[in-house]
């Protein structure tokens, strides 16, 4: 072989492996930071494998929050309206969360079927729902509006008077 076309072959197997690697570590970095968001009856269907990381969005259902009074440990659970799965938090929930509010939670799913989370995200104010959280519920066939007049009551009901 000749001395260039040596020299030419070393240069193409150079950038060969050199995009090998860059593509390679790229791929394994997005892998690593993507959270698939399921619903709660996409869970309950068995769409996610134990101990995979993942979102799951919907609501807090109402009067299931237990909060443990000797450490940050709480539980509850979200719902779509169609399916429940429990959750199980230790860490401070955000200022906004509370029973018939929508969340976004981060962790992954235990043997026994609960939900471990790792964070928790609240809606930030009466009329916002996550585009994730509204498109879920609409896909499970109940939309936020069956559900607001019961939500408003019951807290107006959980309400001081003055």
């Amino acid at each position: 072989m000749k001395p260039h076309r040596r020299k030419k072959l070393g240069i193409i197997i150079f950038i060969t492996v050199g995009l090998s690697l860059a593509i390679g570590l790229t791929v394994f970095a997005l892998r690593q930071n993507i959270n698939m968001f399921y619903t709660p009856t996409q869970v309950a269907d068995g769409e996610v494998l134990v101990g995979e990381h993942f979102r799951i969005g919907g609501m807090v259902k109402q009067g299931s929050l237990e909060e443990d009074q000797q450490s940050l440990k709480v539980k509850f659970i979200t719902t779509d309206f169609v399916s429940d799965v429990p959750v199980q938090y230790e860490g401070i929930l955000p200022d906004l969360f509370r029973e018939g509010q929508g969340l976004v939670a981060e962790g992954v799913i235990d043997s026994t079927g609960i939900f471990q989370a790792s964070r928790v995200l609240a809606k930030h104010d009466e009329n916002y729902m996550s585009q994730e959280v509204k498109a879920a519920l609409d896909a499970a066939g109940s939309s936020t509006e069956d559900h607001t007049a019961v939500v408003r009551e019951s807290l107006t009901r959980n309400l001081p008077e003055n």
